[in-house]
């Protein structure tokens, strides 16, 4: 199960989950390519979520895409807002996946390895970024990550796993200063 507000999500429907995905929950993937259309303008993918989960009307979707595109630290994002994918950096698509995710201001962002294909500069960058905004719009981030240095730097909280199962549980002071496994 997976329970959410006292729900198991996966008891519901396609169209139930959709009203969850995105609003709700959200999540950013390791790969910045795969989760961005190439196809569409950068702006109208950070918009959409606003259109379909907010009802904000297209123009103030697009002016809440901007700023947070700034958010997020695109330079000149007022140009960038109508660039296509291709037209960023792996660092820069990271963020904008970032801005994608967040726009609606989830509960729960949920981060698989989103910074593994980044060079250690920009890892570090897209980690404070991803606590900075983390405080600002009062989310709870479950990072998954085979990254040690990661969680240190990021968790309050560790799930240990081996083999699909949860095998240690506890704060970082815990699982880092007196492991049980």
């Amino acid at each position: 199960s997976i329970m959410y507000r006292g729900e198991d999500l996966l008891k519901k429907t396609e169209k139930e989950m959709q009203e969850i995905r995105g609003k709700d929950i959200a999540m950013i993937f390791q790969d910045p390519m795969t989760s961005l259309d190439p196809t569409m303008k950068i702006g109208r993918q950070i918009a959409e979520p606003l259109m379909i989960h907010k009802n904000v009307d297209k123009k103030k979707a697009w002016a809440q895409a901007l700023e947070i595109l700034k958010l997020v630290g695109i330079a000149d994002a007022e140009e960038r807002i109508n660039d296509y994918p291709h037209q960023f950096s792996g660092g820069q698509r990271q963020r904008i996946v970032i801005a994608i995710a967040l726009v609606c201001y989830p509960e729960i962002l949920i981060a698989d390895e989103p910074t593994t294909a980044l060079d250690v500069t920009i890892q570090a960058q897209i980690l404070n970024l991803m606590k900075e905004l983390q405080q600002k719009i009062e989310t709870s981030i479950i990072f998954i990550t085979h990254d040690l240095g990661v969680v240190a730097g990021m968790a309050d909280r560790v799930a240990v796993m081996y083999a699909g199962q949860i095998i240690e549980y506890g704060t970082v002071d815990e699982i880092f200063y007196n492991p049980k496994h």
